[in-house]
């Protein structure tokens, strides 16, 4: 049978204009250019089937705030995923147990929650993958996610753990599989692996049959005398193979969604004009994405 796959934004892909989050910077949160429901009239207008959203676009997380999220999706017609995380180091919107990320996703109609380990690696990261220090980490997420289990089976939620960008392909795999739940999963990002200088080929290889959902990301990478450097770019820019990357997703994952995500480098821009280019590189990577990997037709 043949399936079509849905095309999905993931807020950060806008993180400049106000949205997903503050990444990599210990700073005041951006101000918002644009918010959620803004963005909600935008995935119309590009042709959007849902958003991958984060506790940053929620703004509140009070009941009265998410049901106007659910209804406005519901009113839009997106999907919502919702994406948090255990304990965000950057930006703490981003943080919920995993009680409160689940019922949020619940109460925001959403069918999916993302969820990040934030594990906290030793030094060298090469080589590091199962350190018993990590592993300590990895069995308090699987008593985590053991736990609530019954708040899964009762709300039907799906819950995907992701390849971060602090995390080895195979020790997502340990999590699940000694979760082994048919509720419990995987996120694959398509460049997150490189964080810990894992091949992304091969990380979305291992992932893809148990991935309840994905970032679907291109980098460039460029080097010089002091080594190399990833650039967040849009879809089809960089050095991922994304004909191969969204071929492996469409043949062995169990989703029928595609989520985009760019982590645009604004390099030595302002904020005004780099803001400029990231709509542009998004709305680049939609076009891309329909019109090249032919997302959204029957595969």
């Amino acid at each position: 049978m043949e399936k079509r796959m849905k095309l999905g934004l993931h807020t950060y892909t806008l993180h400049l204009w106000g949205l997903g989050q503050n990444w990599g910077i210990q700073a005041d949160p951006r101000p918002k250019e644009i918010d959620l429901l803004q963005l909600m009239d935008l995935a119309v207008e590009w042709g959007l089937d849902g958003l991958h959203i984060t506790g940053c676009d929620l703004e509140t997380k009070d009941d009265a705030r998410l049901a106007a999220v659910k209804k406005a999706a519901q009113d839009h017609g997106l999907y919502l995923e919702y994406n948090f995380s255990r304990d965000e180091e950057f930006d703490s919107r981003l943080t919920d147990t995993l009680e409160k990320g689940i019922d949020i996703t619940h109460k925001i109609g959403a069918d999916l929650a993302k969820l990040s380990l934030d594990i906290r690696r030793p030094r060298p990261l090469y080589g590091s993958c199962f350190h018993p220090q990590v592993m300590r980490q990895l069995c308090d997420a699987h008593d985590m996610i053991t736990a609530v289990l019954p708040l899964l089976e009762k709300t039907g939620i799906r819950l995907a753990v992701e390849n971060h960008t602090e995390t080895f392909a195979d020790e997502i795999l340990w999590v699940i599989r000694q979760v082994n739940h048919p509720l419990v999963g995987a996120c694959v990002d398509t460049v997150n692996s490189m964080g810990v200088l894992e091949n992304p080929e091969y990380a979305v290889k291992k992932l893809a049959p148990y991935a309840f959902c994905n970032h679907f990301c291109d980098h460039k990478l460029t080097r010089d005398q002091f080594g190399i450097r990833f650039h967040g770019v849009a879809l089809g820019d960089g050095d991922i193979d994304c004909f191969k990357t969204l071929q492996i997703i469409c043949d062995q994952s169990p989703t029928d969604r595609i989520t985009f995500e760019i982590e645009w480098d604004m390099g030595d821009d302002s904020l005004e004009v780099a803001r400029e280019k990231e709509m542009a590189a998004c709305k680049r990577s939609i076009q891309y994405a329909r019109e090249v990997l032919k997302i959204g037709r029957p595969v």
